[in-house]
């Protein structure tokens, strides 16, 4: 069974959001803010909050990744804070009904949800806050359980040497499996168990199967990813669990050893 603090709320303030990008030459990339929020646990709610009148070219990405687009009349015509109120009064609502949400992400740095992040950890609530360096207030920073910034979710892909020797359908394998560990990393967990490594590469892609790359069980893939010189492993003398010790940079430079898939042929 999963615990609540695994069920995880997205309200996206995306007028704020908007404030953030104005003149810089990128643009928001939900698919980044997602893809370091699913380490967070399941998301089981995702609304975007604004008059999307204004913002028609974000509205088919939002849509595409099952977020509710939650139509806010301009401010102009209803108040300045007819967007925050009305995240605010959702965020209370299942706060109250909704006793499974454990976790709750406002995207935005905007000062005036400060007092909602404090009543959500007086009700027991984990509060992330995720917004632009330059339009996110340190008061609300401050105030959440964890910040993140959204310049911050930019990262490399996992890149291998030439000396791997990996297909494509491999590199794929290991991007996933790399990025998965790096993301256990950051949530501070000592101990990489393989049931919870397999757990967060299928939150990061569900529609992840061993079979896909040839393999019959995920210690197969611990095992060959080992013997690729990408991580090293350990098992538990009592039980026999499986968990990876060290991978990437933990690891001490050491040859590595070019041997056959184990569990079957390759995937085509």
């Amino acid at each position: 069974m999963k615990s609540e603090r695994n069920m995880v709320g997205v309200f996206l303030d995306f007028e704020n959001l908007a404030l953030g990008f104005r003149g810089k030459d990128d643009s928001f990339d939900v698919n980044r803010v997602l893809a370091r929020l699913v380490e967070k646990g399941t998301i089981v709610v995702k609304r975007a909050y604004a008059d999307w009148k204004r913002f028609p070219r974000y509205s088919e990405p939002l849509q595409e990744t099952a977020f509710e687009m939650m139509q806010i009349p301009a401010r102009g015509r209803s108040g300045k804070n007819s967007a925050d109120m009305r995240l605010t009064v959702d965020v209370m609502d299942l706060c109250y009904s909704k006793a499974h949400i454990g976790t709750f992400v406002i995207v935005s740095g905007d000062s005036d949800f400060s007092p909602l992040v404090s009543k959500l950890k007086e009700n027991g609530k984990y509060v992330i806050g995720l917004g632009m360096k330059n339009s996110t207030s340190d008061l609300l920073r401050d105030n959440c359980d964890e910040f993140i910034y959204y310049e911050d979710l930019e990262r490399e892909t996992p890149s291998f040497d030439d000396e791997l020797d990996a297909d494509d359908l491999e590199k794929e394998l290991f991007e996933l499996l790399i990025d998965s560990l790096e993301a256990l990393r950051r949530e501070n967990r000592d101990v990489l168990y393989a049931s919870l490594i397999k757990e967060t590469m299928k939150r990061k892609r569900p529609s992840f199967t061993e079979s896909y790359y040839g393999f019959k069980t995920f210690s197969e893939i611990l095992e060959y990813a080992e013997d690729r010189g990408l991580l090293r492993t350990e098992r538990d003398p009592g039980n026999r669990t499986l968990s990876v010790d060290a991978f990437g940079d933990e690891l001490r430079p050491k040859s590595r050893r070019k041997r056959g898939r184990r569990g079957g042929s390759k995937a085509k």
